[in-house]
C-alpha cells in the first residue's frame, strides 16, 4: 500500500486586493515574534508605550519594521497551571493576530500578573482588545514642520 502526503503551501504575509493597495496578513508567523532575549531585553530596557491593564502590562517599543512582534511572560508565580499558561497564550496571540494592523511598527511585550488567568476567555478577548486600542493611541504622533520652520503640532 503506497501513501501520499499532500502539503499545502505556506501563507503568504503580504498580497494584493483589488484597490492594488498591500493587505497585511493575519497570521502569526515567526517573523511576528520577539524570539530572543536580546528582542526582550530591548523592549524591557527602554519602553516608549507602557498600557497597564487589569492583571496585565503591556510594554512596548517602536520597531522601525512594517508589523508588529509579540512577546509574552506568563510565569509560573503569576499564573499557576500550565493549562491556564497555555490558554492565556492562545488568547492573547489570537487578539494579536486580529489586531495587529493597527499596532505596526511596535515590539510589544505582555506580562501577566495574578489573577489574569481567572478571567474566562471572553473577557480576556475583550480586555486585550482594549489594551490594543489604548496602545496604538499611544503612539506619538510625528510634527510637521511649516513653509516658516515653525513645528506645527495637532496637540499645541
Amino acid at each position: 500500500m503506497q501513501f501520499c502526503r499532500v502539503v499545502a503551501p505556506k501563507a503568504v504575509s503580504v498580497w494584493q486586493s483589488d484597490n492594488s493597495a498591500p493587505v497585511v496578513s493575519q497570521d502569526f508567523s515567526r517573523e511576528k515574534r520577539l524570539l530572543t532575549p536580546r528582542q526582550f531585553k530591548a523592549v524591557f530596557d527602554s519602553p516608549s508605550g507602557k498600557v497597564p491593564g487589569k492583571n496585565v502590562l503591556l510594554l512596548a517599543r517602536n520597531n522601525d519594521l512594517d508589523h508588529p512582534r509579540l512577546g509574552l511572560v506568563i510565569g509560573k508565580k503569576s499564573v499557576k497551571l500550565s493549562v491556564e499558561r497555555n490558554r492565556l497564550k492562545r488568547v492573547i496571540r489570537d487578539s494579536f493576530r486580529l489586531n495587529q494592523e493597527s499596532l505596526a511598527g511596535w515590539d510589544i511585550v505582555i506580562v501577566a500578573r495574578k489573577g489574569l488567568g481567572d478571567l474566562e476567555n471572553p473577557e480576556l478577548a475583550q480586555q486585550f482588545g482594549k489594551l490594543w486600542k489604548r496602545l496604538a493611541r499611544s503612539r506619538p504622533r510625528p510634527e510637521v514642520l511649516t513653509e516658516t520652520g515653525v513645528t506645527d503640532s495637532p496637540h499645541a
